[in-house]
């Protein structure tokens, strides 16, 4: 199991062999955008960007995957553990138009729908059942992620007929271990969000400091779900800021300006139109 860098058209993107469906995660080569803390391929808006920069970033990125960019849905992003169906009737939500409802996960069996969740440090996790024909995508944060995000989208998955043991999941880049320092208030939090037993294992010190395995704890939530197919980008988004953008590292270099990547997956038979 591995990730793959792609290049097509000048877009760089991972994809997972593992997954086996249309699906991509971003970097932030390959768009037009020009501020320097956004260049080149910033994938949402309200990060200083035009609008029509982030949509021709969006036409970009998605033909470059494989995908119609009117058919993905990216709606804004709560740090939740809130995973919703979408449809058809979706199609664009997010980007081509607002229904005014926020989540952080998706999924869904309807062949014409991209489910696509945007990070800059935070764990993208894009799932696929290939017998159910059934796909979900997760924007897990740590708050998320200690509520349970990916295992409520496996639980949601399995309403449409998937089966953990079928479903693969891909972790693409995030912020890892070596550059998540948190302070004792985020442990705290993820204990009585998590268990004590989560927090122990996923959060201790190194180097003198608390560091947080983000990463590690989906992974966990994952296989405790019965998801055994899992396919882990080693990339830390903070460590290499030059390919991907970083919340933690913007911070440092331009006082929190930065773009945001995108994480796509949609059912085989959707192509690009």
């Amino acid at each position: 199991m591995s990730f793959e860098l792609i290049e097509r058209n000048g877009v760089k993107f991972f994809r997972s062999d593992i997954l086996g469906c249309p699906h991509g995660f971003s970097t932030r080569l390959g768009g037009v955008s020009e501020l320097n803390y956004t260049k080149s391929l910033n994938l949402a808006f309200g990060r200083g960007d035009g609008d029509e920069i982030v949509l021709e970033n969006l036409d970009r990125f998605a033909n470059a995957v494989g995908v119609d960019p009117r058919s993905v849905v990216s709606r804004p992003q709560i740090h939740s553990s809130d995973v919703e169906y979408v449809c058809e009737s979706d199609r664009g939500d997010g980007y081509f138009s607002k229904s005014g409802i926020s989540c952080d996960g998706y999924f869904t069996d309807r062949p014409g729908v991209t489910l696509g969740v945007k990070t800059a440090d935070c764990v993208p996790i894009l799932l696929y059942d290939p017998a159910a024909e059934v796909v979900g995508a997760v924007h897990a944060g740590w708050r998320g992620t200690a509520a349970g995000i990916a295992a409520v989208c496996v639980e949601k998955m399995r309403s449409l007929g998937a089966r953990p043991e079928n479903i693969r999941a891909a972790i693409g880049a995030a912020i890892h271990f070596c550059c998540y320092e948190v302070g004792e208030d985020f442990r705290n939090s993820v204990e009585s969000l998590a268990g004590k037993d989560l927090a122990e294992r996923f959060i201790r010190e190194w180097d003198g400091r608390l560091h947080a395995d983000i990463v590690g704890m989906n992974v966990e939530l994952l296989r405790e779900s019965g998801v055994t197919e899992i396919d882990v980008s080693e990339r830390c988004t903070c460590c290499e800021p030059e390919l991907f953008f970083s919340h933690r590292a913007a911070a440092r270099a331009s006082g929190g300006r930065r773009g945001t990547m995108l994480s796509v997956i949609a059912l085989p038979n959707v192509t690009a139109v």
